[in-house]
């Protein structure tokens, strides 16, 4: 069922899709600030601990219990999750009997969430499911409330499991995994603190130039990806700078949508599948490790398609390159690093702790990743790891 609409008309407005960016005011009922819910007999409601330390939840739970749903929570989902939550959360699912699932966070209890419903309706363990296509039934039906503006996982056939017999990052890709219902609402983002904010805006800035850039894109996931492009050229650093300012945040809000759609199609590349090592390995922020490597890989890819860069730089504003592409490719990488730096990104994997020793494990491993296979330049194990010193002298 659905929670019934105010009558009053939202004060926060999305964007234009069409040519410049307009001044922001507001239009209609253009807001995306409803919440859905599916009713059932049981559910399981998959959070990070820090949204039950400060009382998020209750705002689902009150709903649930108004409408008579029974419901268990499972908290044991932290950052970058792992097999072992994931069967966590299945063993609190099944003893429950539970029939369906609430996500509530970011990329993290999503992906979590994903992967039991995989595991509830599929069996097995959720090693078997690594790579593209591997179920063979639907999940069990998963509604994702977002209180990021990054990962998208919301939305998307992705779900990133870490293995933690290997360390690694296992990328799940399956169109069978996709939640029934998306909700993303930039009030539930305001408190979200400043590193979290900019590791994951620059996570759907990867988003946006990596399906960009894939050799499977396509008019559709173009559009989305260069206005979600400049959208985050535009925002990103006032969401950091000012965390209540809910125009920034509805506007990462569309842009981390708009990537996400446009991935989910397109795919991703190499920035990924290189993040998911470091990820695996050292523990480290998805979206940190992302924007350190994103100018390194997106060099390395301008020297396969050069122009795709063109249309790049005018979603970050710059008008004057016409058909020049090495001008376009200098803009990008200088915009991408400017932005990383004004948002307190790390400069390089050194100042993340990365072990140059690592390189070639690290290397290995990237070439496994399923994330990879769109990228629109095939390097070879010697050249990621020269990506990863780059990104390590940066």
């Amino acid at each position: 069922m659905a929670a019934e609409k105010e009558n009053s008309v939202p004060e926060v407005a999305i964007e234009s899709l069409h040519g410049d960016l307009m001044d922001f005011q507001t239009q209609g009922a253009h807001g995306i600030n409803y919440h859905h819910l599916y009713t059932g007999t049981a559910t399981l409601s998959s959070c990070p601990p820090v949204l039950m330390r400060i009382g998020a939840v209750k705002a689902i739970t009150k709903i649930l219990d108004e409408v008579n749903v029974g419901y268990v929570i499972f908290d044991g989902t932290e950052p970058n999750p792992t097999d072992n939550q994931v069967d966590e959360g299945l063993a609190k699912l099944k003893e429950n009997d539970c029939d369906f699932i609430i996500s509530f966070g970011g990329g993290s209890p999503h992906d979590c969430a994903k992967a039991i419903g995989i595991l509830a309706t599929n069996g097995g363990k959720i090693h078997d499911y690594e790579g593209v296509n591997k179920t063979t039934q639907a999940m069990l039906p998963v509604v994702s409330i977002n209180t990021t503006a990054g990962t998208a996982a919301e939305l998307t056939r992705f779900s990133i499991i870490t293995d933690t017999s290997r360390h690694v990052k296992m990328a799940i890709i399956d169109w069978k995994i996709t939640p029934i219902i998306a909700v993303d609402d930039s009030v539930l983002m305001i408190g979200m603190p400043k590193g979290l904010t900019a590791a994951t805006g620059m996570d759907a800035l990867t988003h946006a130039i990596e399906a960009y850039v894939s050799i499977i894109s396509n008019p559709v996931t173009d559009a989305s990806a260069l206005h979600a492009m400049k959208l985050i050229k535009n925002y990103l650093r006032d969401a950091v700078n000012d965390g209540t300012n809910l125009k920034a945040r509805d506007m990462m809000s569309y842009a981390e949508f708009l990537a996400g759609m446009a991935f989910n199609s397109a795919s991703l590349g190499y920035v990924h599948a290189m993040a998911h090592q470091l990820g695996g390995l050292y523990i480290l922020p998805h979206g940190v490790c992302n924007a350190v490597l994103l100018p390194v890989v997106q060099e390395f890819n301008a020297k396969e398609v050069p122009i795709l860069f063109i249309d790049i730089a005018e979603a970050f504003g710059h008008h004057d390159i016409r058909e020049n592409a090495e001008l376009a490719v200098e803009r990008v990488l200088r915009d991408i690093r400017s932005l990383s730096k004004d948002v307190g990104i790390p400069r390089n994997l050194q100042e993340l702790g990365v072990k140059p020793e690592d390189f070639e494990l690290l290397a290995e491993n990237t070439m496994k990743d399923a994330c990879g296979f769109t990228n629109p330049r095939k390097p070879t194990k010697e050249e990621v790891i020269e990506l990863f010193r780059l990104a390590y002298e940066q």
